[in-house]
């Protein structure tokens, strides 16, 4: 047990997971030793680079969540996948750390023998997942090996299925197909794709606005941003009251604390994209190695800010849009009586916002990152709704998961439990067996076309 959960520290660590599988993929293609460690370590050192500059952000974005639960008056439950894993954990570790090791060596094996060629490498995503299942399963009655066992092939399938219902999207906004989305949010991005699609024709790329010539300073993703986030801080401070805003400015006031913190975000957001492209430029040519021996075609499913590069416009929007759609979707749950109220989580509403934004930019522009952005948001305030009675103990707790892809796992594997164990183990063979029967199939076609 020891060594599972040495295991489960350096598979949770994004950098170390990524930078070994990138280690794997030069082995396989036989660099030199200059170029495996030089590849490996650039690797690592760009995810840490994204690592820090998502410290940042979140260190920006903590205290402007409380200051505006405070400047409203709101208090209910607040979605934050690290909150609630934490607290789950405690009572779960052992069935969390055996389905994460576990579920990572299905992932290899699904993708090695299925259409679906997604390799998962957001390790914390990868936990967050195994936790979640681990808490339904044992919940619903499931003992320890059978819930490690049924868990394991639920987080194998959710680390291929989910990127690849992403993927038509994703190519669309890294104009290539050489990488995936690896991150437990692509109903929400994929979604907001397809309503891109749907009311942005004719409408202009969020990175093609036009500046006056008094504001092309604006050009600067990373002016435009700390400038849009001042007028928010400056807006939600002055509501809020200097009193309340001295409790987190340690002394500052409460402009001096806004511009910090609206400098601190854009420098965060300017961090989190030097660590993409450092990361791109390494993890996707070691891949071919993987691609060539291990998994054919083999693609990696990297973090959400891997996206944020294409479209820097859109991620700032996608953010604010996203979260005005939470506020309404909280003012909604806030009328309805006897409703749990899902707070706004800045957090989420950051990370999957902006990538909604950025995915519903690719296919509709201005108008598709806006609307795409805002259905996002709602649904991030009601989804979690349906998640909480079956997360058992947990459920009761001030906080849940907040991505998409763990509520709708969580929803459909807690529904399947509801009827019976059996409709658990039916269900997940079924998934995974119409898989192997279409890879089977393709399989054949392919022999025929040559023959």
């Amino acid at each position: 047990m020891a060594f599972l959960l040495i295991l489960q520290d350096i598979l949770s660590t994004p950098a170390l997971l990524v930078g070994l599988m990138a280690l794997l993929g030069l082995l396989l293609q036989r660099a030199s030793a200059s170029d495996c460690v030089k590849g490996t370590l650039k690797t690592v050192l760009g995810f840490v680079v994204i690592g820090g500059g998502a410290g940042i952000l979140i260190g920006s974005l903590n205290p402007f969540g409380e200051i505006f639960q405070r400047a409203f008056n709101v208090q209910g439950v607040v979605p934050n996948n690290e909150a609630i894993v934490a607290l789950a954990l405690q009572q779960y570790g052992q069935v969390t750390a055996l389905i994460m090791v576990f579920g990572m060596i299905a992932n290899l094996l699904i993708a090695r023998y299925t259409p679906l060629k997604y390799i998962f490498l957001t390790g914390h995503h990868t936990l967050y997942m195994a936790c979640m299942i681990g808490v339904i399963l044992l919940t619903a009655g499931f003992n320890m090996p059978m819930a490690v066992v049924l868990g394991s092939i639920i987080l194998g399938l959710t680390m291929v299925i989910f990127p690849a219902i992403s993927q038509r999207t994703m190519r669309e906004v890294t104009k290539s197909d050489d990488v995936g989305m690896g991150h437990f949010s692509s109903l929400g991005y994929a979604l907001s794709g397809e309503i891109g699609a749907l009311v942005g024709k004719g409408s202009k790329s969020t990175e093609n606005i036009k500046f006056p010539k008094g504001l092309t300073f604006l050009r600067d993703s990373s002016l435009s941003i700390m400038l849009t986030m001042l007028a928010v801080w400056l807006l939600v401070a002055c509501i809020a009251g200097p009193s309340v805003v001295s409790e987190y400015s340690g002394g500052s006031s409460l402009v001096v604390y806004a511009v910090m913190q609206s400098v601190t975000f854009a420098a965060g957001v300017f961090v989190v994209l030097a660590g993409v492209r450092l990361v791109l430029n390494e993890i996707v040519p070691a891949f071919k190695g993987i691609s060539e021996k291990l998994v054919p075609g083999a693609k990696p499913a990297l973090d959400c800010p891997v996206a944020f590069t294409f479209a820097p416009n859109a991620v700032i929007i996608g953010f604010f849009s996203s979260f005005a759609g939470g506020i309404i979707g909280t003012i909604i749950l806030a009328a309805i009586p006897g409703v749990p109220v899902i707070i706004p989580g800045v957090i989420p509403h950051f990370f999957c916002g902006a990538t909604a934004g950025v995915f519903g930019n690719a296919r509709g522009g201005v108008r598709g990152c806006i609307c795409g952005s805002i259905v996002n948001g709602l649904l991030l305030q009601f989804a979690p709704v349906f998640l909480l009675p079956v997360l058992g103990s947990l459920g009761f707790a001030n906080t849940t998961f907040s991505d998409l892809d763990f509520i709708a796992t969580g929803i459909g594997a807690g529904g399947l439990a509801n009827i019976g164990a059996a409709a658990v183990v039916v269900g997940t063979l079924a998934i995974l067996a119409a898989l192997l029967i279409w890879n089977f199939t393709a399989i054949n076609k392919k022999k025929n076309v040559i023959e």
